[in-house]
This record gives structure tokens, C-alpha cells and sequence, in this order.
């Protein structure tokens, strides 16, 4: 397995070796991750702010999911939760559940792809197959757990919970990570954890993800497979969330 994963990894990597060498040197580049950081620290302070000062409401598991999308993608994700996540929207619509579908599974398998090639690539330093291999299975094993935990705190049943995430969430993070894993190797396969490409690629391959997937998800909530998450200003005038669940419900 883990050597056709590399063959064809080989193979990808040709083809997409002129775009390798524009983005490379771009995101070697030191001062670009540095104000990238900084960007990122204003973004999520302000994401902080709103969700205190106006934003009580939402819940627990939500503000988590939002926090972990503006921290991956800074102003980029910012934007997002301020167009679909906020209690403030005047109108929700299918492309503002799409958002939210999406940040939700970007969260999870979000983490899982930082811990996958932290451990298999940065600590290990496996080969290019094995780190594509547990990268993946960390993506997916997060993926499902931020869907199966809400539902067993909802009271679903255990093998119930496993079905409703397999069924409604595996194309979305197969979409997801087969973008940005790919785009993350493909720019910074040979890199270590002290270099800049480390980390530059890993934050633009995240965002590639997130972008790959939302169009995925779109078309799973306008076809009925995932429910999307609940309106946001439908909790406008609720009391704050104890955290319990994950707000996976429709909007209709």
C-alpha cells in the first residue's frame, strides 16, 4: 500500500513540478510565515472577542470548531465564521450551511492532519508513503470522532453514531485531505520541523482543503445526506450552550 502511495505520489510530483518551483520559494520565505502568524494572532483575537461579547449563545462545540478554523486559516477562516456562524446573520441559506458543514469537518480532520505528518514526517521522518498512509488515518480518525462525540452525548447509540458518521462525513474528508495532504507533500515532503516550508506549506494546504471540500459538502446538504448545522440565529436569544452537541440540525 504504502509503496504504490509513494509511486504515485512520484508520479504527481512530476507533473506538478512547474507549480512546485513557483510556491516553494514563496513559502520558504521567513518574513511571509512571520507576518502569517501575526495575521493569524489578530484573527483569532478578534474571533475570541466576538464569540465573548456577542456570541455567548453559541455552542461549546461550535466555538471550539470556529476557533480551530480561524487558527488553520486565519483571516480566510475569520471571514467564514463572520458570513455563517454567527447569531448575527439576517438570512441563513444552503451556501451558508455548506460553510458550516465544512468548517465542521475542517476542524477535526484539521488536527488529525497536523498531528498525522508532525508525528509520521517531523518526529518519525518515514518515507513519503508511510507519512501519506498515517496522516490520512489521523484525518479520518478525528473526522468521525467530532461527529460520533456529539451524537453519543446526544444519546445516539454507539454503532448508530459510527454509521451516521461514516455515511454523512467519509466524502467530505476524502475530498479534504486528499487536497491538502497531497498539496502539503508535494511542496514540503522533504522538509523538517525547524523549516519554514514545514510550516508555510502546512497552513496553505490546510486552507487548498478547506476550499476542495466546501463545494463536497454543498451538494451533501442540498441532497439530504448531511443535515447541516443549525442556523446560528435561531440561538440569538438563547442562554449559552452547556457544550453538549454539535448543533447538527436543519434549518428548514
Amino acid at each position: 500500500m504504502t509503496t504504490q502511495l509513494s509511486s504515485l505520489f512520484t508520479q504527481v510530483e512530476r507533473a506538478f513540478e512547474p507549480v512546485r518551483q513557483v510556491l516553494k520559494p514563496v513559502l520558504s520565505e521567513p518574513t511571509l510565515l512571520v507576518v502569517w502568524g501575526v495575521v493569524v494572532l489578530f484573527s483569532l483575537g478578534g474571533l475570541l472577542w466576538d464569540l465573548r461579547q456577542r456570541n455567548q449563545a453559541l455552542p461549546s462545540t461550535m466555538k471550539g470548531v470556529w476557533s480551530l478554523v480561524v487558527l488553520y486559516s486565519g483571516p480566510f477562516g475569520l471571514a467564514i465564521y463572520w458570513f455563517a456562524g454567527r447569531t448575527q446573520i439576517t438570512r441563513d441559506s444552503l451556501w451558508r450551511r455548506g460553510l458550516r458543514s465544512t468548517a465542521h469537518c475542517y476542524s477535526g480532520c484539521g488536527a488529525g492532519e497536523v498531528v498525522g505528518i508532525l508525528l509520521a514526517q517531523a518526529i518519525l521522518g518515514l518515507a513519503v508513503g508511510w507519512v501519506a498512509a498515517i496522516t490520512f488515518g489521523f484525518a479520518y480518525t478525528f473526522g468521525y470522532a467530532l461527529t460520533v462525540g456529539p451524537l453519543l452525548q446526544e444519546g445516539v447509540v454507539f454503532w448508530e453514531a459510527i454509521k451516521d458518521a461514516l455515511y454523512s462525513e467519509t466524502p467530505s474528508i476524502t475530498v479534504m485531505e486528499v487536497v491538502a495532504i497531497s498539496t502539503d507533500l508535494l511542496l514540503a515532503s522533504q522538509a523538517h520541523v525547524g523549516d519554514v516550508l514545514f510550516w508555510a506549506s502546512l497552513a496553505f494546504s490546510l486552507s487548498l482543503g478547506f476550499l476542495a471540500a466546501f463545494p463536497v459538502n454543498v451538494a451533501l446538504v442540498y441532497a439530504g445526506v448531511k443535515e447541516g448545522m443549525k442556523n446560528p440565529a435561531e440561538m440569538g436569544d438563547a442562554s449559552p450552550s452547556n457544550g453538549h452537541g454539535d448543533g447538527r440540525a436543519t434549518t428548514d
